[in-house]
């Protein structure tokens, strides 16, 4: 048997997943999913551009217009501090992002690590990691990321740092659940058989074929990190002031409800809006990857 064809018969079948532009094509389809696109892709632009769209500093004052209606000068009002708010929602839109992806990228990049080698690899070291996972995660969420942040101090570094202790353990879970279903399929009995590495075995035929969930994931998790940031943010826990963020807004916001009862519904709005395009992204996300999803709208 030549090696081409020993090669070939090693190599993954992706039966789980769809090429780049199938799966592109998927979430156009996807209603709810092409419009949590489209308002991600307005936040980042949003967050990018944000000294060229707000039409104020966050941090200028305007004195004589404290806690003022919308005008047309201030088209969302100004703050307790006469700062417009619709500036600082702009400038908020930067914290959120950051933190919700930051945090949900390295918590990604953590439980995959953990959970590729603890479902490959099996034996104590599954037990191990699973029982430090299991041990995370009887905490509940919210309450641990506000507890840790509290004792790490305020601050946008330590938010993240207080979202990605926890927040990897999910991540762990489901690629542990995936790799312990693809390491028995043939290619990768094939693979052992043809002398390739645990290594190799793990990154070149397991790994692929076990990524679509965290894929999915990620993209909810971004929209929950961002919840939980502006939850602490109300609390005083996120970014510290001049520095602007949805959650603090609202907590300005509710502060002066009475006076300003409008103050409250823009960041609040802009946290939903931000949670839900992430959420739909990653419903469409789940309907394109999943072939079972994929049949039943192929026979409808």
């Amino acid at each position: 048997m030549s090696q081409q064809t020993l090669t070939s018969d090693i190599e993954p079948r992706r039966t789980s997943q769809v090429g780049f532009k199938p799966l592109f094509r998927a979430i156009l389809r996807h209603k709810l999913s092409l419009f949590g696109l489209a308002v991600i892709a307005g936040l980042v632009f949003m967050a990018i551009f944000a000294p060229v769209i707000a039409p104020y500093s966050p941090t200028k004052q305007d004195l004589y217009r404290v806690l003022a209606a919308p005008s047309k000068v201030h088209w969302l009002g100004t703050d307790n501090v006469g700062r417009d708010l619709l500036s600082r929602i702009i400038f908020g839109s930067r914290v959120s992002l950051l933190v919700g992806v930051v945090a949900a990228l390295f918590s990604a990049l953590i439980g995959t690590c953990l959970g590729l080698i603890a479902g490959f690899r099996g034996g104590w070291v599954d037990n191990v990691v699973m029982r430090v996972t299991d041990t995370f995660m009887v905490f509940p969420g919210l309450v641990f990321v506000l507890a840790l942040s509290a004792a790490l101090g305020p601050g946008v570094k330590n938010i993240i740092i207080s979202l990605v202790v926890l927040g990897w353990t999910g991540f762990a879970r489901i690629i542990r659940g995936q790799v312990l279903v693809v390491r028995e399929l043939p290619y990768v009995e094939s693979a052992r058989a043809a002398g390739a590495s645990n290594l190799r075995i793990m990154l070149r035929h397991v790994l692929p074929n076990s990524v679509a969930p965290i894929i999915v994931a990620f993209s909810i998790s971004v929209g929950a990190f961002i919840m939980v940031e502006s939850g602490a943010a109300f609390l005083g826990l996120g970014a510290q002031p001049p520095t602007s963020s949805w959650g603090r807004e609202l907590r300005v916001g509710y502060a002066y409800i009475d006076r300003n009862p409008l103050f409250c519904v823009w960041p609040g709005l802009m946290i939903s809006l931000s949670v839900l395009a992430f959420n739909f992204v990653g419903d469409g996300l789940r309907d394109a990857m999943d072939p079972r999803l994929r049949g039943e709208r192929q026979t409808r």
